[in-house]
């Protein structure tokens, strides 16, 4: 019996021996991507926004987030979900009258696999097409469904302040 049992470990010892010399496994690779065709995707994207902003469509411009992106601005709590952001850009829609309109541009991007990191300028126009404002913002999409969508945005204005003095 005893004869036994020393077999039964030494084969069992010599398998994982063997395993272990088996070739290592490779991590699978990222998908490679084609930069060029997301940058056009994501340009797309960025103009579809901006002409639903200034179409005053608040689905339009709610399409470029996933639904459960979180988006970012100055001056606020995040906004979580893409109904709650669609609300919130519904609400300032709704109640800008200034006639202004945005432009947005990439700047670099960033792509492997099923994601894409964008870093864009804005410039706020009004309508006599001069600058009212510009800054940056930085935009992380997943693709879903074969296309991309914002998951995570946040912005900022690059123009400086003005001090208020009391």
């Amino acid at each position: 019996m005893k004869m036994k049992t020393q077999l039964t470990t030494l084969f069992a010892v010599a398998a994982l021996f063997l395993a272990s010399c088996a070739a290592p496994t490779e991590a699978p690779q990222p998908q490679k991507v084609n930069l060029d065709e997301v940058r056009v995707e994501i340009q797309q994207m960025e103009d579809a926004y901006a002409a639903a902003e200034k179409a005053k469509d608040a689905d339009g411009v709610a399409a470029y987030y996933s639904d459960d992106a979180v988006n970012h601005n100055p001056n606020e709590e995040p906004t979580a979900g893409k109904a709650a952001i669609r609300e919130r850009v519904a609400q300032r829609l709704a109640s800008d009258t200034t006639g202004n309109y945005n432009v947005y541009k990439i700047v670099d991007l960033y792509a492997e696999g099923d994601m894409a990191v964008e870093i864009g300028s804005w410039t706020v126009m009004n309508p006599a097409g001069e600058e009212v404002d510009r800054g940056h913002y930085m935009s992380y999409f997943q693709k879903r469904d074969g296309k991309y969508v914002c998951v995570r945005d946040m912005n900022i204005s690059s123009v400086p302040k003005v001090p208020v003095t009391l």
